[in-house]
């Protein structure tokens, strides 16, 4: 089978996800073709069943914004037609879903029906899609996709809530790689960062205000008056500046790293005692199941899908958004040296509920679908 996948191609959980499921579905010998503006950050580049297209984004002095969904959609067309693609896996919304169908209905005149996947991942849905410039292609998209997914079943009930769709939505969770997020012996990369045994603590992200950076070094401050502890920063953003700001402010730099973006994220992981997540909105939270995934426990906000990820006091703890003191608490109890190899153990157990061998046949069992109406449809047309 071969699979056109469109995603944005940045550390976001959407573009994360999209790039490792095409990577996984490669490795199973499908033919997987990438489609974006830039090359996705964690695509198998050596692969030989993995390609990647990029979006060629014109400017002429007519337009003000290039018009990004029409080079998309061209290239859909192009790439389907010329690859001769039997079905295209949209990740995201905003604009992926709108284009994707205008991609369907310029080669289904052509007598070629090319059918394709919406997954909806968050943001495209809880804030951007809301947005009244967006909602009602956002709504017909969704409505016009052939096959529709939901990363957890609080986005779904979301979805159904806000916009009028009239289609099956199929929760198919967020998923992670165990061969590569796993514990590593990292032994000399912890003791450089802490020298005298001191505990870390490790936030990821993209930095966005959703993400309430601000929560992550409250707690850590508050950490560190009780307890010998540093903080890994993963990530960047349009918060990055003033969470540098805040942790100068309150005297922290010397404690805190900030890393930037990572491509080994693993690595960082692997050092880990604790994971932070207090965020206001969390679909699902892949980076905590990576964590996890890593035996690194997780403090988390319960909003969200993250309650369908997080066992309450077993892979950690769940407070309410912005409750920095519930979380402190927490986070203590944890950092116990008796209590956190059991956290650390129930993290990886729970983990690998999410292995990507469990849940990767799910969305083969949905393309399969997919197709199989399709081409019922054309024999019935």
């Amino acid at each position: 089978m071969k699979i056109g996948i469109v995603c944005y191609p940045t550390y976001g959980g959407s573009g994360v996800l999209a790039t490792e499921l095409g990577n996984a579905l490669a490795r199973q010998g499908y033919e997987i073709h990438f489609i974006t503006y830039d090359q996705p950050t964690r695509m198998a580049l050596l692969d030989q069943n993995i390609y990647y297209h990029k979006v060629d984004i014109r400017t002429y002095p007519l337009f003000e914004y290039p018009p990004y969904e029409l080079a998309l959609a061209s290239k859909m067309v192009n790439v389907s037609k010329y690859e001769q693609l039997d079905l295209l896996h949209v990740h995201y919304a905003i604009p992926h879903a709108s284009a994707a169908y205008m991609a369907r209905e310029i080669l289904r005149t052509q007598g070629i029906y090319i059918p394709f996947v919406t997954t909806l991942h968050g943001t495209d849905i809880t804030l951007v899609g809301k947005d009244e410039s967006y909602a009602p292609v956002v709504t017909f998209s969704i409505n016009q996709s052939d096959g529709v997914t939901a990363v957890s079943k609080s986005l779904r009930a979301e979805t159904y809530e806000h916009f009028q769709i009239t289609r099956e939505i199929e929760v198919i969770p967020n998923f992670v790689d165990l061969t590569r997020f796993k514990r590593q012996k990292k032994e000399h990369f912890k003791k450089a960062i802490c020298p005298k045994g001191e505990k870390i603590v490790v936030h990821a992200s993209n930095f966005r205000k959703v993400k309430r950076i601000e929560d992550v070094i409250k707690v850590f401050c508050r950490l560190r008056q009780q307890i010998p502890v540093k903080m890994l920063l993963i990530g960047d953003g349009p918060e990055r500046r003033r969470a540098e700001q805040l942790c100068q402010d309150n005297g922290l730099m010397e404690d805190v790293r900030f890393l930037g973006k990572l491509d080994a994220i693993e690595e960082a992981l692997s050092i880990a005692d604790l994971f932070l997540m207090p965020s206001e909105k969390e679909s699902f939270g892949l980076a905590a199941l990576e964590a996890m995934a890593c035996e690194v426990p997780v403090i988390s906000s319960n909003t969200g899908g993250l309650p369908e990820l997080m066992i309450h006091g077993v892979t950690g703890f769940m407070s309410n958004v912005g409750d920095v003191e519930d979380m402190v608490k927490n986070a203590l109890f944890i950092l116990q040296d008796d209590k956190l190899p059991e956290f650390r153990a129930n993290a990886l157990r729970r983990a690998k509920d999410f292995d990507v061998q469990k849940i990767r046949p799910l969305y083969e069992a949905l393309y399969e679908r997919v197709l199989a109406e399709a081409a019922a449809r054309n024999l019935m047309g």
